[in-house]
């Protein structure tokens, strides 16, 4: 394990912070429960908490028990091939969530409206956030890749999974405490957060798939022409 490894897993990890699962939608709750029913909001982080931390542990022991199968093989210039085209890829694929480039050819603006009510139905809006969103949060599946490459215990993965599952849900926590704090003189700046979130949304997917691309071609290209 390196600073390195834990720099790159911190930055990671922040860019996931502000993905729309993890701040949008808290935002969105926060403005729609009043105070004394925040706990509602902490069951829907809770669950979105636990379903990143499971959905992990079974990606780095599937992807473990893979590297011991076929290390060599992924070690070799055709997987570095592969993953310079994935890079190239995702970096590609990135314009097309550029909401200019959506604009531009008359696509519809994705948005997503979550529905208020108990403990039950918060545990319901975070694992429907959770699926939909695992697939595109290529900065986790990036974050596992570099766990698993690093090929570290799980003494040692672990931790750092709960830590990078924990920082995924921080900046909501800090809003709660601020509203707690603030009150209701802190709702119209929320609001403006919340709708600038919902806006660029999009953008941040876009950025977040072109950095990870990008980041995955250079380390290929490296060791293919360097």
């Amino acid at each position: 394990m390196t600073i390195a490894l834990l720099l790159a897993l911190a930055g990671l990890a922040v860019l996931d912070s502000t993905s729309f699962g993890t701040l949008a939608i808290p935002v969105y709750l926060m403005l729609g429960l009043d105070r004394s029913r925040t706990a509602r909001l902490l069951v829907y982080l809770a669950t979105m908490t636990v379903f990143y931390f499971l959905v992990g542990v079974a990606l780095m022991l599937g992807l473990t028990t893979a590297m011991d199968t076929f290390g060599d093989a992924l070690d070799s210039k055709a997987a570095y091939a592969v993953q310079l085209v994935l890079g190239v890829g995702l970096f590609a694929l990135s314009w097309r969530f550029d909401p200019k480039w959506r604009a531009k050819r008359g696509l519809p603006e994705r948005t997503f409206e979550p529905r208020m009510g108990g403990p039950r139905t918060m545990v319901l809006v975070g694992l429907t956030a959770g699926v939909l969103e695992v697939a595109t949060m290529v900065p986790y599946l990036a974050a596992i890749g570099m766990m698993t490459t690093a090929e570290l215990a799980v003494a040692q993965w672990a931790p750092l999974l709960a830590g990078y599952v924990l920082i995924m849900i921080l900046p909501a926590l800090v809003l709660m405490a601020l509203r707690a704090v603030a009150g209701r003189r802190l709702e119209p700046k929320l609001e403006r957060l919340r709708a600038w979130l919902v806006k660029h949304s999009s953008s941040m997917l876009s950025w977040a798939l072109a950095i990870v691309g990008f980041l995955l071609a250079r380390d290929a290209a490296f060791y293919l022409f360097f």
